[in-house]
């Protein structure tokens, strides 16, 4: 709806609704009969009446806007339908373009030509088809005969089981009591001689060796010590105090060099009761080093003047052992030789965290350098190993120069550090030859923690030997004790075999007839394995014949499907060619179809178009009526509700109060403000209400005239409850 109009429409509304309603209420109290219901009562009709035209008029609207809506779309259909109609005539003319009698001719050819395609491979598969026939029906022989061997098989072969039981059985019942009798007296002979002697004479080996030890350790233990000169230890405390090089070379001079080695290496006390062939990692043998070891060292610390000695244990020896076979044999690591590595720093690292302790190393010749030539770690002897010891100590002290820097003599004087490196306040040495006969010397620090110190050896020789001989003789007996136990059940055992030699004797006396089972069960069996042979073979031979008719059929039927889809092929290209023909030939035919649907479909745009515009325009008589409606329907509500309120006003008043109203309306006070009415006559009003009659409905009377008294009751109205208008609806859609 114009928006100058809506203005319009509103402002008219306040005087011709105000007159019409204070002109009804003016009527209302003029007549003795006539009262204040009556007045709301024909206010209220006009509202229902108002509200009833705004919904004929939305309805109406509505049924509009749904017409444009389907207009719009078939105007949408229709042009999508021009656009392909227009696209077929463009065809269609190019199709009529080509419609030569040359292009038509060689169309018809090629159709010809492919016809004789088509032919040939419908040929084709027909014949590939009787192939695949074929193949079928092979293969469902080979199956048939594949499923016979299969079943003759698996007869075959239940009558080997059951053969072969009945052979067991038989077998089973004749043998039994005198196998029985065999085995038991094999197991008692076994179990009474083998076990118990072997542990019997390792017994006795283990107290030759330890005998061997005691005697031999000991008494190196007591003359194999080394003695240093005064002028030796002077000059080495100097070094370790300041280790300069004129302290170094003081050293050197005062320890002699390799001669004075080699004249300690030749104190050494051999006996021939060394020359046993020992285990370096049997912990008797690395009890007996270990000692032996620390021995020597203590007595040299003892002359050095210091007072801690250190210490020798089971626990210290299984992780030299354990150190050495990680670090040095599984990783071929040759810390001499002639590309030797050196000490394996890392895995010292690596175990010392292990351990959370402190360890050193020393390192010495081993087996590898000897006066009387090398030994082997597979041939060596206590004399071996306690002189690779005593040399190797004597040679860190008085040959230790050059880059080592004398570090093995302070790792053997050195007081709560070793090379530098503190926390060695409770030494324990364990001793270790790796693969290649180099001997280790691991210097552990020993704590409650990582209980190196546990199982101490006692480091009196005499003690620590007569003990290790005191449990080889107690091993021993034992050993004794259970080859006697043993010799008692075996003599049981002999005891029974002798009565199950009997019971066979008289067992053989009536098993000819299990014999005879025996002999038959075999007959049986070979004749069923024969049978089985004879099946197996003719099983493999038919589900080779199987699986051969298989992948012919399969062949056949790859080849039949290549065939037909060569025929799909040809058939759609001999269609593509025969509908090119088509459309050359009936080209005029197919243009006059294009051209009349085109023509149809511009024609239905048209015709749509058409109709789109006439529901648009039906659609804005619709929104006008529709706003108007709604104007008027606003119009009958405020009538109504000044309506409603002069009457209460006036039935509130006296008489008197409303004579007086009516003969005095030029000057009034209400609330403290004065109000001046001016009163217009009826011919203005009716002349007004004339200018404005196209476009509201009428209020009131067209003979009515406003008189004062209304003017009077308008003013008061609407200074007292503020009417002077009402909130316009806005139409939307």
């Amino acid at each position: 709806m114009n928006k100058k109009k809506m203005i319009r429409l509103t402002a008219l509304v306040g005087v011709a609704t105000a007159t019409g309603v204070v002109a009804e209420a003016n009527q209302a109290h003029a007549a003795t009969t006539t009262t204040t219901e009556t007045t709301n009562q024909t206010t209220n009709a006009s509202v229902e009446s108002t509200q009833a035209a705004v919904d004929a008029a939305q309805s109406a609207f509505d049924t509009a806007q749904t017409s444009v809506d389907n207009a719009q779309a078939n105007v949408t259909s229709a042009s999508n339908n021009v656009t392909s109609a227009s696209a077929t005539l463009s065809s269609a003319i190019a199709n009529k373009e080509a419609a030569t009698s040359e292009n038509i001719a060689s169309a018809t050819s090629a159709v010809s030509s492919q016809a004789v395609v088509v032919a040939s491979a419908s040929q084709a598969v027909s014949e590939q088809a009787g192939v695949v026939s074929a193949a079928a029906s092979v293969q469902a022989s080979a199956q048939a005969e594949a499923t016979s061997a299969s079943a003759s098989l698996s007869s075959s072969s239940a009558n080997v089981a059951s053969a072969t039981s009945a052979l067991s059985a038989a077998e089973a019942a004749l043998t039994s009591d005198q196998s029985t009798a065999a085995n038991n007296l094999s197991a008692a002979e076994s179990a009474a001689v083998s076990s118990d002697q072997v542990a019997v004479d390792n017994a006795q080996a283990a107290v030759a060796s330890a005998q061997a030890i005691v005697h031999a350790v000991a008494k190196v233990q007591s003359s194999d010590v080394i003695n240093m000169s005064v002028a030796y230890i002077t000059a080495l405390k100097n070094y370790l105090a300041k280790p300069s090089s004129a302290n170094a070379a003081a050293l050197q001079e005062v320890a002699k060099g390799a001669d004075y080695v080699k004249e300690l290496q030749q104190k050494f006390k051999s006996d021939a009761s060394l020359d046993v062939v020992v285990d370096p990692s049997d912990p008797t043998v690395q009890e007996a080093l270990s000692v032996y070891a620390v021995n020597l060292i203590n007595h040299l610390r003892n002359q050095y003047g210091l007072t801690t000695a250190f210490g020798a244990s089971a626990n210290a020896n299984v992780a030299a052992l354990d150190f050495v076979k990680k670090y040095y044999d599984d990783e071929d690591w040759n810390i001499f030789g002639t590309t030797g590595k050196g000490h394996n720093k890392n895995g010292l690292d690596a175990y010392a965290n292990q351990l959370n302790t402190s360890i050193a190393e020393d390192a010495g010749s081993g087996l590898t350098t000897w006066v009387n030539g090398k030994a082997t770690m597979a041939t060596t002897t206590l004399h071996n190993l306690l002189y690779a010891v005593y040399s190797d100590i004597a040679t860190m002290l008085f040959d230790d120069g050059g880059t080592n820097n004398w570090s093995h003599a302070q790792s053997i004087f050195e007081d709560g550090t070793i090379l530098g490196t503190g926390g060695f306040n409770n030494v324990y040495l364990g001793v270790a030859f790796d693969k290649y006969g180099y001997a280790h010397y691991e210097l552990y620090n020993a704590t409650e923690g990582n209980h190196l110190g546990n199982n101490a050896y006692s480091l009196d020789v005499q003690t620590a030997a007569q003990a290790l001989l005191t449990n080889a003789q107690a091993s021993l007996a034992s050993a004794k004790a259970s080859l006697q136990r043993m010799t008692t059940n075996l003599m049981v055992a002999k005891a029974a075999v002798v009565a199950a030699q009997d019971q066979l004797a008289a067992l053989e006396n009536s098993s000819a007839n299990d014999l005879v089972a025996v002999t038959k069960a075999r007959t049986q069996l070979a004749s069923a394995e024969t049978s089985y042979q004879t099946a197996l073979a003719t099983y493999k031979q038919k589900e080779e014949a199987l699986k051969k008719a298989g992948d012919n059929l399969a062949a056949a039927q790859a080849s039949l499907e290549a065939a037909q889809a060569t025929l799909a092929t040809a058939k759609a290209k001999l269609a593509e060619l025969e509908e090119t023909v088509a459309n050359l030939t009936n080209a005029d035919q197919l243009l006059a179809a294009a051209q009349a649907a085109y023509e149809q479909a511009v024609a239905n745009l048209t015709t749509a178009t058409g109709k789109l515009g006439a529901a648009q325009v039906d659609l804005a008589k619709a929104e006008s009526q529709l706003a108007l409606a709604e104007d008027t329907a606003e119009q009958a509500k405020v009538r109504a509700t000044i309506a409603a309120q002069v009457d209460q006003q006036l039935n509130g008043s006296t008489a008197n109060d409303r004579q007086s109203a009516g003969q005095d309306a030029t000057s009034l006070k209400t609330n403290g403000r004065a109000l001046t009415a001016t009163v217009a006559t009826a011919s203005a009003a009716k002349q007004k209400q004339g200018a404005n009659q196209g476009r509201l409905p009428q209020t009131g009377n067209d003979d009515q005239e406003a008189s004062t008294m209304a003017l009077v009751g308008l003013g008061m109205l609407g200074m007292a409850t503020g009417l002077y208008g009402y909130k316009k609806k806005k139409l939307t859609k």
